[in-house]
């Protein structure tokens, strides 16, 4: 149970950490999402453009995915708690999600526009009552979702291969606001395109649904355990991400902007799970267990490090802080993303010598009891 616990812990640090390798190039171009994206581009890649696909084939969507993954498998740790109490369900747990959407919202509101948690609680909400109806009731919702998902893309990708246009439009106008707005401006921005930046979140929730219930099964598929069924899964998922995922998302690497999507919303989850599968049998090399020790510290905290990380890219990138955003090149940002990550783990193995969980953790937890003692 020890051992399956700490991969849990550790894959969420992992993750945690990861988003950011994404994030940090919407941050260090000042919210012009052309730089996560192929479609301007239509010749092989610079030097520098290559630093920043590299990058983006490793984490982009992938460490995403796997955050989402390990969203559903602390959902079904908290079911079967529940279930062995003989609580009713979901009970308290819906006052989790609620707080994660308003813990989201804050965060969107005073922080970045791209923010995640808001999607999660309305998953998370959705997705405790599915949890209800049993295994065959899930793997129909699965498969209904994943086909339905399967089909949009493809028509979109098929569309974009035979001369539809790819475009996000210009971000002229975002990126001078970043650059020369104050944070207050930035807010007001949030808040008043708050539907128009919101609707990936509202997008993705059936592929958040999926993904979550694909934590869900590959928890009481017995992934996490110790014992040899536990290693022969994670061998499993391994091989998935080595034979399938990582060709399908080399096709990041082809521009034009064809393959983003599929590439983010279809073939990194696929990635993701052989994540699951190589970090799983990574931590049995024990010379890293430093490592090992640090990551599962910020993966008890993985929602305060979330906060945290997108608060010191504000502060470096922004206008109103260092004001680095637009002047930096690949490798420092590569550098920044890696001095952040290094920050949060020191925090995490700092603050947990007092604390079992992170501020934000502790936050939730006390409301969470408050809000279920008077209801």
């Amino acid at each position: 149970m020890k051992e399956r616990i700490r991969l849990l812990d550790i894959l969420r640090g992992i993750a945690v950490l990861g988003t950011l390798g994404t994030n940090i190039w919407i941050f260090a171009h000042l919210g012009d999402l052309s730089f996560i994206t192929t479609y301007e581009y239509s010749d092989w890649w610079k030097t520098e453009d290559l630093m920043r696909m590299f990058v983006l084939f490793l984490v982009n969507g992938k460490l995403l995915g796997l955050l989402t993954i390990m969203f559903g498998v602390g959902m079904e740790l908290k079911y079967q708690q529940m279930v062995r109490k003989n609580k009713a369900w979901p009970g308290v747990y819906k006052w989790t999600a609620i707080f994660l959407i308003a813990e989201g919202f804050l965060h969107y509101v005073l922080v970045m526009e791209y923010d995640i948690l808001m999607s999660y609680g309305v998953t998370a909400l959705l997705v405790a009552y599915i949890l209800k109806r049993g295994d065959r009731f899930i793997s129909r919702i699965m498969k209904l979702i994943g086909g339905f998902q399967l089909g949009v893309i493809l028509l979109i990708t098929i569309a974009s291969l035979f001369g539809g246009n790819v475009s996000l439009g210009s971000f002229d106008d975002v990126v001078a606001l970043y650059q020369n707005g104050s944070w207050l401006d930035q807010v007001e921005y949030r808040l008043s395109s708050f539907l128009l930046l919101r609707m990936e979140a509202i997008l993705i929730i059936p592929m958040n649904i999926f993904l979550f219930l694909l934590g869900v099964r590959v928890m009481r598929a017995g992934v996490f355990s110790p014992d040899e069924n536990g290693r022969k899964q994670r061998s499993n998922l391994f091989k998935i991400g080595i034979y399938f995922g990582l060709p399908l998302n080399l096709l990041i690497f082809i521009p034009g902007g064809a393959f983003d999507l599929p590439v983010r919303y279809l073939f990194a989850p696929i990635l993701s799970l052989g994540y699951i599968g190589l970090i799983g049998k990574m931590i049995e090399y024990k010379k890293w267990d430093w490592l090992w020790q640090r990551l599962e510290q910020a993966g008890r905290m993985s929602l305060s490090c979330y906060v945290i990380q997108n608060v010191i890219a504000s502060v470096i990138f922004y206008g109103w802080g260092f004001a680095l955003g637009g002047k930096v090149d690949s490798l420092t940002i590569i550098l920044t993303w890696t001095m952040i990550s290094l920050s949060q783990l020191i925090l995490a193995s700092v603050w947990s010598h007092k604390f079992q969980q992170g501020p934000m953790e502790i936050i939730r937890q006390r409301t969470i009891r408050l809000l279920s003692q008077n209801n």
